[in-house]
């Protein structure tokens, strides 16, 4: 059971300008676990990030218009009140000797832990993929009713099977597979795709992540699905600059998967089909919808026949072998 703490969440609405001074002010007096929200910083980190993001939705970019927020957490008792007390009359002495820190309007709302740190679950519930797939949250209680489960919990990691990306994805997988595949799946988030893969019949599958996270959540999700080390490996890095781990990774995978976005499944292009067996897949999507004829260029470019195109939700996935004359 988790704990139930009643706790005290608090907002200091500024300006960009001043969310250094609030943010040492509130050090000052013993309040260091904060979260920062701010436009600017959003809009930068999305443009340092750019190969990694093809689409934002329209909501997240209107919750940040004009945004500059600082959170933190308190008790809810008498030594919280205590600390909120002093934050209020720093603000007021911070809001007095200066006039570029905006409104430094304080709000406060009253929380439980199990709120923020249990509440999205209530939101995800068993999703059915395809023909054949039950996506199930580790603590739901469901009947697979024929279909095959794959069991998650996945924390913060990409990768629910919510997304159009990943249906998109799945369907394919289970389209493809017949029974004894070697899988190679890149940027396997939950690790979702390969435990799809060895619980429809794949003999084994090796993931690839450049997040630690991902890494042993992944990990994690296997064993909730009875998958050991035998089938399942999971490695960290990146596969476009570490060439020791591509080498490692070896050859001769019938199908490689990357549920990515379309900038980097373009430069994957030409490591997938080295990657593949000769009659292998790849089923690549995370394609927003403008750039799918992009991708399907530098596909063919580098030596794959696109077999299926699926589309979902302005999103789009490939389905590919190595072409004959490549």
């Amino acid at each position: 059971m988790p704990d139930v703490t009643q706790w005290l969440t608090v907002h200091v609405d500024t300006v960009h300008g001043g969310l250094d001074a609030v943010t040492e002010l509130l050090s000052g007096i013993g309040i260091d676990s904060i979260s920062v929200e701010d436009e600017t910083e959003f809009h930068e980190f999305l443009e340092q990030n750019r190969a990694a993001w093809d689409y934002v939705e329209e909501a997240l970019e209107e919750s940040m218009r004009g945004r500059s927020r600082v959170t933190f957490y308190l008790p809810d008792d008498n030594d919280g009140y205590a600390q909120l007390a002093q934050a209020r009359i720093a603000l007021q002495r911070l809001k007095e000797s200066r006039d570029d820190c905006g409104p430094l309007l304080m709000s406060m709302e009253h929380t439980q832990n199990s709120d923020w740190e249990y509440g999205w679950k209530d939101y995800y519930k068993p999703i059915e993929v395809g023909n054949r797939l039950l996506i199930l949250p580790k603590w739901e209680a469901a009947e697979p009713r024929g279909r095959v489960a794959v069991v998650l919990d996945p924390g913060l990691s990409f990768g629910t099977g919510e997304h159009p990306t990943t249906q998109l994805c799945l369907t394919l997988l289970e389209k493809c597979l017949k029974g004894g595949e070697r899988v190679l799946d890149l940027g396997c988030g939950s690790g979702i795709l390969s435990i799809a893969a060895l619980n429809l019949g794949a003999a084994s599958a090796t993931a690839v992540d450049i997040d630690e996270l991902c890494q042993r959540v992944a990990v994690e999700n296997a064993a909730l699905n009875g998958i050991g080390p035998d089938r399942f490996s999971v490695l960290r890095g990146d596969v476009l600059s570490d060439s020791a781990l591509l080498e490692s990774l070896g050859g001769g995978y019938d199908i490689v998967l990357a549920n990515i976005v379309a900038d980097v499944i373009i430069a994957l292009s030409p490591l997938a089909r080295n990657l593949l067996a000769p009659a292998g897949h790849f089923l690549c999507s995370g394609i927003i919808s403008g750039r799918e004829r992009e991708v399907a260029d530098a596909l063919r470019r580098d030596g794959f026949d696109i077999l299926d195109t699926y589309s979902k939700n302005d999103w789009y996935a490939y389905h590919c072998v190595k072409g004959r004359d490549a």
